[in-house]
């Protein structure tokens, strides 16, 4: 009886264990990571295109709103999530670079950022030519019924001198870096990560 009652318990306890194993393994799919945290999303994509491009989707930081002025350290470049500045820029062109925790909140709100260091462009793309191919790419957003006339979309370009490749582009949660102005990928961006920020909305910014 004592050796039957214990082939039972081991039974029961080998049963019990392939349940609990079934139940901690019945979802192929990971839980998504919080906002304001967890490790990259995704490898890097490399989309066939012009010239080298690499798309990205950094782990979140935290959202929240600091002091204007206050030194912020972004995991990525541009930065795509984290602390930010009460106050952001009015979605428009332009001529100078704009602090980047007041883009973040930009992004926030859904915001497509296109930026663009000339400094890194090769001699044969002068930076002319490269913001009047980011101004076809804007042109190219459909028309955000969110937005005033005056805005029409949630896109800003603008300059980035601490960019380390000639032409960038952000939006909530990613990343899009590339050594030229390639239409179809950026286009292709701005359409898949246009108005998802947690903010959707086209209440005018600042103006800088």
């Amino acid at each position: 009886m004592t050796f039957f009652l214990s082939r039972l318990t081991g039974l029961l306890l080998f049963t019990t264990t392939i349940a609990l194993s079934v139940t901690a393994c019945g979802s192929d799919d990971p839980e998504p990571p919080p906002a304001g945290g967890g490790g990259p999303r995704r490898d890097p994509l490399r989309p066939a295109a012009s010239c080298p491009v690499v798309i990205e989707a950094p782990a979140f930081q935290e959202a929240r709103h600091v002091p204007e002025g206050t030194p912020i350290e972004y995991n990525s470049n541009p930065p795509s999530s984290g602390p930010h500045y009460p106050i952001w820029a009015a979605f428009q062109e332009y001529d100078k670079p704009i602090a980047r925790p007041y883009l973040v909140h930009d992004l926030e709100h859904g915001a497509i950022v296109l930026l663009h260091n000339c400094a890194l462009a090769k001699p044969n793309a002068p930076c002319p030519g490269i913001i009047e191919q980011l101004r076809k790419v804007r042109d190219a957003v459909p028309t955000d019924p969110k937005c005033d006339a005056a805005t029409r979309v949630r896109v800003i370009i603008a300059p980035d001198p601490d960019l380390d490749v000639p032409v960038a582009a952000a939006a909530w949660g990613f990343t899009y870096k590339a050594d030229c102005v390639d239409a179809p990928t950026l286009e292709q961006f701005a359409k898949d990560n246009y108005a998802k920020g947690p903010e959707d909305f086209c209440t005018p910014g600042k103006v800088f």
